[in-house]
C-alpha cells in the first residue's frame, strides 16, 4: 500500500481565513509541500494542526475509508456458557471481488486492555495455528467463501471478552469486533481475613480459587438489574471498584441517592484494598448436600466428601448450582474456603428471609462440629471433551511452513 506523507514548512507570509486563523499559502494546496510516497498512492484526507507556537504547520494524512477488504461482524454480543461451543461470526468480501484465497490471512485476537491484545488464532490458506489456552479448542467454521468465523469449543470463563477479527490481503486489511458473553452469576466475595483486604491481583486470585473470574461491569450491572444489592465495594476486571445498590439506605451511600451501581472509579491496583465481585458460569458437575446423622467439623466434612467420591464445593460452584441448577437447601454446610453457606431458591421464613440467594454465615472455627457439607462431583466425561465439533490436536498446523502473525 502506498501513502503520501507531506510536511508544510514555515512561511513569512500568511493568508487570513474567515475563522480568524492564519495559514501559509503553501498549505492551501499540494504545491510547496515536501512529500514522500511509499509503494502505492491512495486518496487521502489532509488535516492541518498548529504547534503551540502557531508557526509550523503539519499535514496529517489519513487513508480513505474504502479499502480492498471489507470485514463484517455481528452487532451486539454472542452468548454461551462455560463448557459450551460458540461461533464468533466474521465475514469478508473484496472490492474488486477477484482475489486468491490462498493469500488471505485471517487473524483473531482478544482485546485484553487499552491497546493490548492476546493472540488467539491465525490462518493463511490451509495453514492454521491456535495460541495458548485456545489450542485444541478453536477452528475456522469454513461455511463458504468469505467466511472468517471461528468456532470455540469447551468455552472457559477466561474466554469471556472482546475479540478482533482481522482479514488481510497483501497490504490491504480490515477488522471487526465480536463480544463474547457468558450465562452465569455474579457474587461478592471476601476471604476469612475480613473485608477490604484485597488488592487487585489478590482479588483476581481469590475469584480463581472459588471457580470464578473477576466480574466485568456489564456482568455486575446485569446482576443489579436482577436484584443484586451489596453494600461493600469490590474490584471488577477492568480495575474499577463498584457496588450495586437496589435499596438505597444511609449506610450504603445515603438513602436519598438513586438505586444503581455505585462507582469508586479506577483505583491503584497494588496499594488499595477492597472486596471482589466474582463471576462464574455453568458447572461441569453437580453440587449436593452430603447428609450425615451427625454434624461435622471442617476436616471431617472434607474427608466425608472425599469418601463419597467428590471434593468439597467451592463458593462459585455453590452459586452456580443455586442460580443454574436451582439448588435449594435449607441446611448450612461447610465449603472449601472454610465458610458456611446454603442456597435458597424458594424463600421461606425459617430459611433466612424473604429473598432468594446464597445465605452466608461467615467463617467459624474449623473445629466446630456444627454443620453439614456441600460436595462437588465432577461429570465423568470431564470438562475438556469437545462436543459439537471435531477434536483438534495440540499440533494444529495443517500444512508445513510458518504463519506470519
Amino acid at each position: 500500500m502506498k501513502v503520501r506523507f507531506c510536511l508544510a514548512v514555515s512561511c513569512p507570509t500568511t493568508h487570513q481565513e474567515g475563522n480568524g486563523k492564519k495559514l501559509c499559502p503553501q498549505t492551501l494546496g499540494w504545491a510547496g509541500l515536501t512529500c514522500v510516497a511509499v509503494v502505492l498512492i491512495l486518496p487521502v484526507t489532509a488535516r492541518l494542526a498548529e504547534t503551540d507556537k502557531g508557526r509550523r504547520k503539519v499535514v496529517h494524512v489519513l487513508e480513505d475509508e474504502s479499502g480492498a477488504v471489507i470485514v463484517q461482524t455481528a452487532p451486539g454480543k454472542v452468548m454461551t456458557h462455560r463448557g459450551g461451543s460458540i461461533t464468533l461470526p466474521c465475514r469478508y468480501h473484496h472490492e474488486p471481488e477477484e482475489t486468491d484465497p490462498a493469500r488471505i490471512r485471517i487473524k483473531w485476537t482478544k482485546v485484553t486492555g487499552a491497546l493490548q491484545f492476546e493472540d488467539v488464532f491465525v490462518a493463511l490458506g490451509r495453514q492454521q495455528r491456535a495460541f495458548a489456552g485456545y489450542r485444541g479448542r478453536i477452528a475456522l467454521q469454513r461455511a463458504g467463501p468469505g467466511d472468517a468465523s471461528v468456532v470455540i469449543h469447551n468455552v472457559t470463563l477466561q474466554d469471556y471478552g472482546r475479540y478482533e477479527c482481522e482479514v488481510t490481503d497483501d497490504m490491504e486489511d480490515d477488522t471487526g469486533f465480536v463480544n463474547l458473553d457468558l450465562e452465569g452469576v455474579v457474587f461478592p466475595y471476601h476471604p476469612r481475613i475480613g473485608r477490604y483486604k484485597l488488592n487487585y491481583r489478590e482479588a483476581e486470585e481469590v475469584c480463581r480459587q472459588q471457580d470464578a473470574i473477576l466480574a466485568s461491569y456489564g456482568q455486575l450491572h446485569a446482576a443489579w438489574l436482577d436484584g443484586l444489592d451489596w453494600c461493600n465495594a469490590g474490584w471488577l476486571e477492568d480495575g474499577s471498584v463498584q457496588y450495586p445498590i437496589s435499596q438505597p439506605r444511609d449506610q450504603c451511600g445515603r438513602k436519598d441517592t438513586p438505586a444503581g451501581v455505585r462507582n469508586y472509579g479506577y483505583r491503584h491496583k497494588e496499594d488499595e484494598r477492597y472486596d471482589a465481585f466474582c463471576f462464574t458460569s455453568n458447572l461441569n458437575g453437580k453440587v449436593y448436600f452430603l447428609k450425615r446423622y451427625k454434624k461435622l467439623s471442617y476436616g471431617e466434612a472434607l474427608k466425608a466428601c472425599q469418601r463419597d467420591g467428590s471434593t468439597m464445593a467451592k463458593v462459585g460452584q455453590l452459586y452456580a448450582a443455586w442460580k443454574i441448577q436451582l439448588l435449594d437447601r435449607c441446611e448450612a454446610g461447610w465449603l472449601e474456603d472454610g465458610s458456611i453457606r446454603y442456597p435458597i431458591v424458594n424463600p421461606r421464613a425459617r430459611c433466612g428471609g424473604p429473598e432468594p440467594g446464597v445465605r452466608n454465615l461467615g467463617f467459624p472455627d474449623k473445629k466446630y462440629r456444627l454443620y453439614g457439607a456441600y460436595c462437588f462431583r465432577k461429570n465423568k466425561d470431564g470438562s475438556d471433551v469437545i462436543t459439537n465439533g471435531p477434536a483438534l490436536g495440540n499440533n494444529d498446523i495443517t500444512s508445513k511452513g510458518p504463519i506470519k502473525i
